[in-house]
């Protein structure tokens, strides 16, 4: 039998060998792949997160209806895979009002769904439920999405997984050594004000050496052919560096609510981690968790950059 000490080590052996698995594969996925298949990798993503959503439901008593959230999910990231748009502003425009369609549409065709069940007293937590993972996980990963394909699109979503992985990994590291002060002991309590302020300074170095290097790195990633010129930065001025300071910042801010918020659901489930699918990492839940709450926030961003 193990000690402490040594599970501790196995489990962070897991995430790191987990995590030099898969970074490449996201990275040439957001780099080279054509944006339905972009699109289809988002849904599977989707997918298995909403499950995970979903059982961790049954657990606050709910008996979730699982195959019209896969259906409409499904539907939904279908359109984004076929209907790409040649205009980045366009497309953002047309994605914009498909998105709030499609989230005010969810909770009248779930309760429709939710009509035809034997005990009706389950019908409307299993339409809440369902409603409720469309706009938590779905939508975010559209627009995640629908970010790449804005202007400077590539860079800009390298850009967010830089500044989320980041921040992230240093919240890990310096909370572990450092962290004394628990921030928040009744939803997370391996989390602490140290961790966070570590975080919140590396999502912002991250994102500012990113920016100040912008057209050498994306200059790079055209010579390299991973990119195509459109889905880099090229300008002949150095971006100002104070807006990325504060993007930054609220990206990371974004990231660590939108961790403490799947803490939450699964605190109140009585679960560690939403599923099991990622050594070392848990759930896709578990995985994406932050990146639901800063793609939003970095796609408005780059969506009014755009029409002002």
């Amino acid at each position: 039998m193990c000690t402490r000490a040594e599970a501790k080590g196995l489990h962070l052996l897991k995430r790191v060998l987990t995590a030099v698995v898969l970074i490449p594969i996201v990275l040439v996925l957001i780099l080279k792949a054509p944006i339905s298949v972009l699109a289809v990798t988002a849904a599977v993503v989707a997918l298995l997160a909403v499950n995970e959503l979903l059982r961790l439901s049954e657990s606050y008593g709910i008996q979730p209806q699982r195959w019209p959230i896969f259906i409409y999910v499904g539907l939904f990231f279908l359109f984004l895979a076929i209907n790409p748009g040649a205009t980045p502003l366009l497309e953002t425009g047309s994605f914009s009002h498909s998105a709030i369609f499609a989230a005010g549409l969810a909770p009248f065709i779930f309760l429709t769904v939710a009509m035809r069940r034997a005990d009706l007293a389950t019908a409307f937590p299993a339409a809440m439920v369902s409603a409720f993972a469309f706009a938590y996980v779905a939508l975010p990963l559209a627009f995640l999405v629908q970010l790449r394909e804005q202007w400077a699109g590539a860079f800009l979503v390298i850009y967010l997984l830089l500044v989320v992985w980041a921040g992230d990994i240093f919240a890990y590291f310096v909370g572990r050594a450092v962290g004394r002060h628990r921030m928040s002991p009744r939803i997370s309590p391996n989390k602490t004000w140290e961790g966070a302020v570590a975080s919140v300074v590396a999502s912002v170095g991250i994102g500012m050496l990113v920016y100040r290097y912008a057209l050498p790195i994306s200059s790079w990633l055209l010579n390299a052919h991973f990119i195509e010129r459109r889905d880099g930065y090229f300008g002949n001025q150095p971006l100002p560096l104070w807006p990325v300071f504060w993007i930054s910042a609220a990206l990371n801010v974004a990231a660590q609510l939108g961790d403490l918020v799947e803490s939450l659901i699964k605190r109140g489930a009585g679960v560690k981690d939403s599923g099991a699918i990622l050594p070392g990492h848990g759930g896709m839940l578990d995985r994406v968790d932050a990146l639901l709450f800063a793609a939003p926030v970095l796609w408005y961003y780059a969506a009014w950059r755009v029409m002002h």
